[in-house]
C-alpha cells in the first residue's frame, strides 16, 4: 500500500480520456492564430435584396435605370393618343354636286350646331332634304363635310365617318382601350411574379409591336377597336414590368428619384406626341411613329443588355443562389464587381431546378394586412383616376363652353408634370403616406368648393379650382403606384401593382360612359365621386409608412408593414395593427 504523501500513480494508458463534464478543447500543441486568415469563417447568411442590388455595381445600376426609363417615351405615342384620334370635329352633311374647297367652304357655310335644317338654310349635322321641296328629311346620303382646325387632320371619324348614327362607335373604342390597358395589367403583372421580369418585359414588347402594326393597316373600325385592345394590353405590359424592375433595382434612396424621372419622361412623351401630330396629320403615321421605337428595345432580350430582377431571382430559393454568393464571400471577391451579378445569373439560367418563385396561396389569403393595403390603395386609386374627369371637362358639363383640345391636353399633361414634381420635392421628407393624404384631402375640397358654390364662382376661380383639383388627383394616382410598389412583397408585386392599376382603369370608364350617354347625370357623377374622395381620406390613416425601408420579400415581410401608432408613446391594441414596422 502506498503513503498519503506519495504521488498519484499514473495511468498506464498513453491517452488519458478528458472529464466528461469539460468541453472540448483545442490542444496545446495547436499553434495560436498569428494572422486574420486562419480566423474561422463567419456563418454563411442568405443574400439580401440589398446586396443583390449592390452586387450589380453603382456604374451599371445606373445604366439599367436609364435603360427602363427610355421606352416611356414610345409608351406615352401609345397609351395617351386616344384624344387625338377620337377627336369629333365640327361637320354637316355634304351638298350634292362637286365637292367645294375648303377656303370656299369655310367662308360660305357655318359650323355651328343645326341638328335639322330648317329656315336659317344651313345644312345639318346629320339629317338633309330628300328634295327641292324640303318635304322629307333624311340621314345624310353624300357623307360628310369636316371642319378641322385642332389636333390630327385625318383621325378615324374623320376616316370613317363615325359621326351621328356611327357616333357610337368612339365611346366603344375608349372603353375598349381602357379594358385592354386593365387586362394587361392583371394578366402580365401576375405573368411577371411566376415567368419573371424580363421574360414578360420581353413577351410585352414583341406583342406590342406586332398589334402596333396591325393597328395601322386596320381597314374597318370593328378591326380597330380590336386592335386597339390588344395593343393597350400589350402596352400595359411594358410599362407596368419597367416600372416594378425599376423599382427593384435601386435602393431605399434611390427609389424616388427613379420613378420621378420615369415620370417627367412620359410627361416629356405626351408633349412631344402633341408636336408630332400637328407634323403628322394621319392617325396611322401618328400610332407609326410610336411602335417604331419599340422595335429597338426588343434588344433587352439578348443576353446580357438588360438582365433579370435581382430581387426577383432571391425568390427561386435555389441552393446555387447561396452557394454562389458564400464562394466570393470566402474568396474575399468584392460583391460590387459588375461581373458578379451576370455570373450569378448565368448560374440560376443553366439550373435544371424549377425558376418559379415560391407561393403559398393559402398564406397569401390569410395575409389580411396585405389585403388591407391593396384594397385602401385600390380605392383610392380608382377615386383618383376617376374623378380626374370630372375637373377636365368642368366647363363645358357645367357653362355649356368646353375649351380647346390644345387647351385640355396641356393643362392636364402639365398638371402630371407639376404632380410629379412635387412628388420629388415632398415625399421624401413628409413620407409617403401624409403627401398621400394631403394631396387626396385637396382633390376632395376642390371637388366640393366646385359643386357647392358654382353659381357664386368667377370663371377665373372655376378654372383656378379645376386646375388645382387636377393636379393633386393626379399627384395621388401616382403616388398610389409607387406606394403599392414598395409595401407589396417582391413574390406578389407585379400582382399586386396590376390590380392597383386595373382598379385605376376602373375609374377611368367613366369618361367615355358619360360621352356616350351625352353627359347626363354629370352632377350626380361627380358628388359621388367627391363623396368616395372624403371615405378614401379615412382609409388612407389605415396605411403604413415605406419610406427609406428596404422592399419586402416575403408575405411575412409585407405582413409587417403596417400603420404606425398615432403618439408616439402609445401603442395600438387593434389586432390588425399590432405588429411593428420594419426598422429603417
Amino acid at each position: 500500500m502506498t503513503s498519503p504523501d506519495s504521488p498519484p500513480l499514473v495511468s498506464p494508458s498513453p491517452c488519458p480520456a478528458p472529464p466528461p463534464s469539460l468541453p472540448s478543447s483545442p490542444t496545446p500543441s495547436s499553434p495560436a492564430p498569428s494572422s486574420s486568415s486562419s480566423l474561422p469563417a463567419p456563418p454563411l447568411l442568405p443574400p439580401t435584396g440589398e446586396v443583390m442590388v449592390l452586387a450589380l455595381g453603382r456604374r451599371k445600376q445606373r445604366v439599367l435605370i436609364a435603360l427602363s426609363i427610355l421606352p416611356n417615351l414610345a409608351l406615352a405615342f401609345l397609351l395617351s393618343s386616344d384624344p387625338l384620334l377620337t377627336l369629333s370635329p365640327p361637320h354637316h352633311c355634304r351638298l350634292p354636286g362637286p365637292p367645294p374647297s375648303p377656303e370656299v367652304l369655310n367662308a360660305s357655310l357655318p359650323w355651328e350646331k343645326v341638328e335639322r335644317p330648317g329656315a336659317s338654310g344651313a345644312p345639318s349635322q346629320c339629317q338633309q332634304f330628300t328634295n327641292s321641296s324640303r318635304e322629307a328629311v333624311v340621314e345624310c346620303q353624300d357623307g360628310w363635310d369636316y371642319n378641322v382646325t385642332e389636333g390630327l387632320q385625318n383621325n378615324i371619324v374623320t376616316e370613317w365617318d363615325l359621326v351621328c348614327n356611327q357616333y357610337w362607335l368612339v365611346p366603344v373604342e375608349e372603353v375598349c382601350f381602357i379594358l385592354g390597358v386593365l387586362t394587361g395589367c392583371l394578366s402580365l403583372g401576375y405573368a411577371a411574379d411566376r415567368l419573371g421580369r424580363s421574360k414578360t418585359l420581353l413577351v410585352s414588347l414583341v406583342l406590342s409591336v406586332v398589334f402596333g402594326v396591325l393597328v395601322c393597316v386596320s381597314p374597318y373600325p370593328s378591326i380597330f377597336i380590336v386592335m386597339r385592345f390588344c395593343l393597350a394590353a400589350a402596352s400595359a405590359g411594358v410599362y407596368l414590368t419597367l416600372y416594378i424592375t425599376r423599382l427593384e433595382l435601386c435602393e431605399p434612396s434611390l427609389r424616388l428619384t427613379a420613378t420621378v424621372l420615369a415620370g417627367l419622361v412620359t410627361v416629356a412623351g405626351e408633349l412631344l406626341l402633341l408636336a408630332v401630330a400637328l407634323g403628322c396629320h394621319t392617325w396611322r403615321a401618328l400610332l407609326g411613329v410610336g411602335a417604331a421605337p419599340l422595335t429597338l428595345f426588343l434588344s433587352y432580350g439578348i443576353p446580357g443588355v438588360f438582365p433579370e430582377s435581382p430581387r426577383w431571382l432571391l425568390l427561386t430559393e435555389r441552393s446555387s443562389d447561396t452557394s454562389a454568393f458564400a464562394e466570393r464571400r470566402n474568396s474575399g471577391r468584392d460583391m460590387r464587381d459588375d461581373e458578379s451579378f451576370t455570373e450569378l445569373e448565368s448560374e440560376q439560367a443553366s439550373s435544371s431546378s424549377s425558376p418559379h418563385p415560391h407561393l403559398s396561396f393559402t398564406e397569401l389569403f390569410h395575409s389580411r394586412n396585405i389585403w388591407k393595403n391593396i384594397c385602401v390603395l385600390g380605392f383610392t386609386s380608382f377615386i383618383s383616376h376617376g374623378i380626374s374627369h370630372c375637373y377636365s371637362s368642368f366647363r363645358g358639363d357645367v357653362r355649356g363652353t368646353a375649351p380647346s383640345l390644345y387647351w385640355t391636353y396641356l393643362l392636364s399633361v402639365c398638371a402630371g408634370g407639376g404632380a410629379w414634381l412635387l412628388l420629388w420635392a415632398a415625399v421624401d421628407r413628409c413620407g409617403r403616406r401624409g403627401i398621400l393624404l394631403l394631396s387626396m384631402t385637396m382633390t376632395g375640397l376642390a371637388s366640393l368648393i366646385l359643386l357647392g358654390l358654382m353659381e357664386y364662382l368667377s370663371e377665373t376661380a372655376i378654372t383656378v379650382f379645376s386646375v388645382l383639383g387636377l393636379f393633386s388627383s393626379q399627384a395621388t394616382a401616382s403616388l398610389c403606384i409607387l406606394f403599392t410598389a414598395e409595401i407589396m412583397p417582391t413574390v406578389i408585386r407585379g400582382s399586386g401593382v396590376g390590380t392597383v392599376l386595373a382598379l385605376g382603369c376602373v375609374g377611368r370608364l367613366s369618361s367615355p360612359l358619360m360621352d356616350l350617354r351625352n353627359h347626363y347625370g354629370y352632377f350626380l357623377h361627380h358628388v359621388v365621386y367627391s363623396s368616395l374622395a372624403l371615405l378614401a381620406v379615412l382609409s388612407i390613416l389605415l396605411l403604413p409608412e415605406s419610406k427609406r425601408k428596404p422592399l419586402p420579400q416575403t408575405l411575412a415581410d409585407g405582413e409587417q408593414y403596417r400603420r404606425p401608432p398615432l403618439g408616439r408613446r402609445r401603442r395600438d391594441n387593434v389586432p390588425l395593427l399590432a405588429t411593428p414596422n420594419p426598422e429603417t
